[in-house]
């Protein structure tokens, strides 16, 4: 149902790119590079066929239209940020703060009351921060999933994500979508030592913290969203925080006082909402060197860009376009355990510079 960084299901006739791992282009018989799946997949009568891949130039295009749709996100005078202190790329580790202020000078709760927002804040309170604590997930919980992925599937932004992936044979219906959607986003597994501990919604949007582990996903690379480098996201490894990136979030925990905002390293192009921010935080005293953040997004928009990048560029950077400014997004399947017939749950997601 995605596309693997190290096969060329659904990926047939995509172009030649340094970025991936092996080709899936008729070039690479000639140049080289293919991947061990090639002749299976992009042979006459193989099971992807070229049309059914999803180009750079989609791409592009399915996020400017997902980009217009989000007709849920924040006006200009529903949020007011001060961003303060910009830090060199080389100082985002000295752990100081250097904005006196909070990072969110004004925010219309109103917005919270949208149907979206509002089933999703719910959800970030179902997960224990501590990694390698097993989640009890309650049928309540359990209803809350159902709750927010029933309102974001009533949205345009989901209904034009699901047409578009029809359209490209990797859901026969919507509710098959759906049922695909809870088990890549809410399904367990075990980022600590063997417990179900984690899932791709708490890594991405609630993040988990635990100030003696060392471990991740193993995937993740150092650095953050200084230009041309990514950010991992999801857990407190070795006493910092590598996860929690959701505006709304960081909104809620800094107005409660546990979030400390320390300064910003990158300020996006965008003059409206949804805007992407790089920051320095902590987190009950564990520090985050760098945090993206789309600011002013609807709940809808950024669950349906990281969707859109998972199936579509899963272990790659995913460049799309966001009100003719460049934006990609990078996504990474976990690897160490599966569902379904060996299709993979979200190990994590985020933005990355322009």
């Amino acid at each position: 149902l995605y596309t693997a960084p190290e096969s060329c299901e659904g990926r047939c006739g995509e172009p030649l790119s340094e970025e991936d791992e092996c080709h899936c282009h008729a070039e690479c018989e000639r140049l080289g590079g293919c991947c061990e799946d090639y002749d299976r997949h992009c042979r006459p009568d193989g099971f992807s066929r070229r049309r059914d891949s999803i180009t750079d130039q989609e791409l592009l295009e399915l996020s400017e239209q997902l980009y217009g749709l989000d007709h849920n996100r924040a006006r200009p005078t529903d949020i007011s940020i001060n961003p303060q202190h910009e830090a060199a790329p080389g100082d985002t580790g000295r752990q100081q703060d250097l904005s006196p202020h909070p990072l969110y000078k004004y925010v219309n709760e109103e917005l919270f009351s949208k149907p979206t927002y509002s089933s999703f804040i719910k959800l970030l309170d179902n997960y224990q921060r501590a990694t390698g604590r097993e989640e009890e997930v309650t049928a309540e919980e359990l209803q809350e999933q159902d709750n927010f992925l029933r309102e974001v599937m009533k949205t345009e932004i989901m209904k034009k994500l699901f047409a578009f992936l029809h359209g490209k044979n990797r859901y026969g219906s919507e509710q098959e979508f759906l049922e695909d959607l809870k088990e890549m986003w809410f399904g367990l597994y075990s980022r600590g030592d063997g417990e179900q501990d984690s899932s791709g919604f708490e890594h991405v949007f609630s993040g988990t913290a635990h100030p003696g582990w060392g471990g991740g996903t193993g995937q993740c690379q150092a650095g953050g969203l200084i230009p041309g480098s990514p950010l991992c996201l999801g857990e407190v490894k070795k006493g910092k925080v590598s996860g929690f990136h959701n505006w709304i979030r960081f909104y809620l925990l800094e107005k409660q006082g546990t979030v400390n905002y320390f300064s910003h390293n990158f300020n996006g192009p965008w003059d409206t909402y949804p805007d992407v921010l790089g920051l320095q935080f902590s987190w009950d005293g564990f520090y985050k060197e760098v945090g993206s953040a789309f600011i002013g997004c609807s709940p809808e928009f950024e669950f349906g860009l990281y969707t859109l990048c998972f199936l579509a560029r899963p272990g790659r950077a995913c460049h799309l376009s966001l009100g003719g400014h460049s934006l990609s997004i990078q996504t990474y399947p976990w690897t160490k355990s599966t569902y379904g017939s060996g299709r993979r749950f979200i190990a994590t997601a985020y933005v990355m510079s322009p």
